[in-house]
């Protein structure tokens, strides 16, 4: 029965990744109502921040096929009023008898009080299931919750030795269409996007994530001044320590931010420990290192046992590019 339930809970999952554009700050939850007989008669994801949450539209989904199932949920339902009523209030209205999630929410606001509510309510509830998948899924937004930061990813873009530039500076484009493609996938799920005064000063970016007909614009950020003018603005200029500027910006609701800046700017998120997970697309092309410009090339590493090591956690081909994820 066990594995059944995980395999409900990656259909939840596959829900909740549906809102990971449109539900930050709040996290990307999804919920599945199950009937006594393991049918599926409802499900939902969280909707935009002020609207319903996952459990809710799934339970309105199943409509009176609610009252006695199996309610599946990849995050522990909410138990307190904020933007929308209590999650637990509405399964306990529903009648639903049992609720399997898969894992606690730290939001100290919630923070297991939302799984206790339902247990003295005599619903039953079992957790942990399928908890890994759903961990990494929602890595970011419990991260931004246990520590007050956003998630920090990094991208780059580099031939196979690993540079972004050329000898006389030409950068434009390394990577393929497709690997641009994804990359604005990235931007799209970051509320706010960071890059140095160079950057906008060399490249002019504009910083929008574009996804078919479809333009999104996070939170520019700009270490240093943006040239009056340059299609960054509006944007924040920042020139204060990179810690505070994630303070600031975990002040701003931001659950994810996207580190895009030069090889410089790289370097300094890393050499802090700032980063969490890098994005790092590699196309079959050789610059070679004499006078082209290296994607860390203001990192320095003096020994080998002094090496920043990370966990590679997945590898894809990207049109004729790598992408590799990596864990920092």
């Amino acid at each position: 029965m066990r594995e059944d339930l995980v395999d409900l809970m990656s259909r939840a999952l596959r829900e909740g990744e549906k809102a990971r554009l449109h539900a930050p700050p709040n996290p990307w939850v999804g919920a599945l109502v199950v009937d006594s007989s393991g049918v599926v008669v409802g499900e939902g994801h969280t909707q935009v921040p002020g609207e319903a949450h996952a459990e809710v539209v799934a339970l309105r989904h199943a409509g009176e096929r609610a009252r006695g199932s199996t309610l599946v949920v990849t995050l522990e339902p909410c138990c307190h009023v904020g933007r929308t009523g209590p999650c637990t209030e509405a399964i306990l209205d529903a009648g639903v008898s049992r609720v399997v999630g898969a894992l606690a929410d730290p939001d100290p606001r919630v923070a297991g009080r939302g799984f206790a509510a339902l247990r003295e309510a005599g619903v039953e509830v079992v957790t942990g299931v399928g908890a890994e998948l759903v961990r990494t899924s929602l890595a970011p937004y419990l991260w931004q919750r246990v520590t007050g930061r956003p998630y920090v990813v990094a991208k780059v873009a580099s031939t196979l030795d690993g540079m972004v530039a050329m000898v006389d500076g030409s950068s434009q484009w390394i990577t393929s269409a497709e690997a641009r493609a994804d990359a604005h996938l990235v931007r799209a799920q970051s509320q706010a996007i960071v890059v140095g005064a160079g950057t906008v000063r060399a490249d002019n970016p504009s910083l929008t994530a574009r996804l078919d007909d479809v333009v999104l614009e996070p939170l520019r950020v700009v270490l240093g001044e943006a040239p009056e003018g340059a299609r960054v603005h509006p944007c924040v200029e920042w020139r204060e320590s990179l810690p505070g500027l994630l303070d600031e910006l975990g002040a701003r609701d931001v659950v994810q931010v996207l580190v895009e800046g030069g090889p410089r700017v790289l370097s300094s998120f890393v050499e802090a420990g700032l980063v969490n997970h890098l994005v790092w697309y590699l196309a079959p092309g050789l610059a070679g290192g004499s006078g082209s410009l290296s994607a860390l090339t203001s990192l320095s590493t003096s020994s080998i046992s002094e090496l920043r090591r990370g966990r590679i956690v997945d590898v894809r081909r990207v049109g004729p590019d790598l992408r590799v994820d990596l864990e920092v």
